[in-house]
């Protein structure tokens, strides 16, 4: 096993080596730039001012001066090999929009992410292994086509599209205003008290956790129900019951342990909860985490710090594909790696 981890990390050089190069070279090739940002800006202030030309409202020495201070003077094969450079640094660049060193800026943004990313992970799991493990005992039963008539709705809805609807019935749209429009917390949280405070939190962090928590319930329900209907019907299960132990003993001490095998191994996903394809979701309730952050800078072309997540999400999905090999070893000892 250790010589297979080794390799693992080792092919996750070429790997993340790839995926930077395609991504930069995509990103040279996206109109526009902080140069082009800079220029258009000075050619605004100039027409503002009025009495001179905006298209000349800067000059070629001074277009020179902008382009060396962002870098772009070098070949685009040169400034790759310099942030590679960086990076190998754990340099990610400074970030044109915030001016602030781009490993900062994902910082401040990391707390908030992975926290709705860990609660709405455990929340799933706390939620989704008793209803799979419910739904595969009464398998054909009228709570069971219910449950996946609601499960199925929820897995087709993207998360984006329910806070909408959440918005609208819930948040003071056409219906009931229960719930804030969006943020984490009020613009008074300072001045509240204890307990306002947490029901204020609460009310804030409701239907944003909702909608993290809709794909992958939706997914680890049916994931558990399946595994646990195959482990129903094995041979195991009916020696078991032959030797007197009940249906919930048998249950609970043999098929519950063999069908959380493929649950758990989903838990390497928690490597990658702050990159979560949360975006829109961040987006709709105004939630400045990571999401948010790729998406604010890729419309404002900035370059680094798209380049920066884009690295270290790339490594933490590969760490996490990893962490799940690990996973299977440990909780099925029949599986082997070489």
């Amino acid at each position: 096993m250790r010589s297979y981890i080794i390799r693992r990390l080792l092919l996750m050089i070429p790997t993340l080596l790839g995926i930077t190069v395609v991504c930069f070279v995509l990103i040279q090739l996206i109109p526009g730039g902080p140069v082009e940002e800079m220029i258009s800006r000075a050619q605004s202030a100039a027409a503002m001012k009025g009495g001179m030309n905006a298209s000349n409202a800067l000059s070629p020495e001074q277009i020179a001066q902008i382009q060396a201070y962002f870098g772009f003077d070098k070949p685009a094969w040169q400034r790759y090999f310099i942030w590679l450079s960086n990076v190998c640094h754990l340099d990610f660049g400074n970030s044109y929009t915030y001016g602030t060193p781009v490993w900062d800026v994902i910082v401040s943004r990391f707390p908030i992410s992975l926290f709705f990313g860990l609660t709405s992970f455990f929340f799933s799991y706390l939620i989704c292994i008793p209803l799979g493990l419910l739904k595969a005992v009464r398998h054909g039963s009228f709570f069971d086509k219910i449950s996946s008539g609601i499960i199925f709705s929820g897995y087709v809805m993207p998360g984006y599209a329910l806070g909408i609807l959440l918005i609208i019935f819930l948040a003071g749209g056409s219906f009931l205003d229960i719930f804030p429009l969006g943020g984490i917390m009020s613009e008074n949280f300072e001045e509240l008290s204890f307990v306002d405070k947490g029901f204020d939190l609460l009310l804030h962090w409701t239907l944003p956790m909702l909608c993290y928590m809709i794909g992958e319930f939706a997914f680890l329900t049916l994931l558990m129900k399946n595994s646990a209907l195959e482990e129903l019907g094995r041979d195991y299960m009916r020696t078991a019951l032959s030797k007197g132990l009940s249906f919930r003993e048998a249950v609970m001490k043999h098929a519950l342990r063999n069908a959380l095998i493929p649950v758990v191994t989903r838990l390497s996903e928690i490597f990658t909860l702050m990159f979560a394809g949360a975006l829109l979701i961040e987006k709709v309730f105004d939630i400045d985490g990571m999401g948010l952050l790729y998406y604010n800078s890729m419309v404002n072309r900035d370059y680094n710090v798209v380049l920066g997540i884009i690295f270290l999400s790339s490594l933490m999905a590969m760490l996490g594909r990893l962490f799940s090999d690990i996973l299977y070893t440990i909780v099925d000892p029949r599986i082997k790696f070489n």
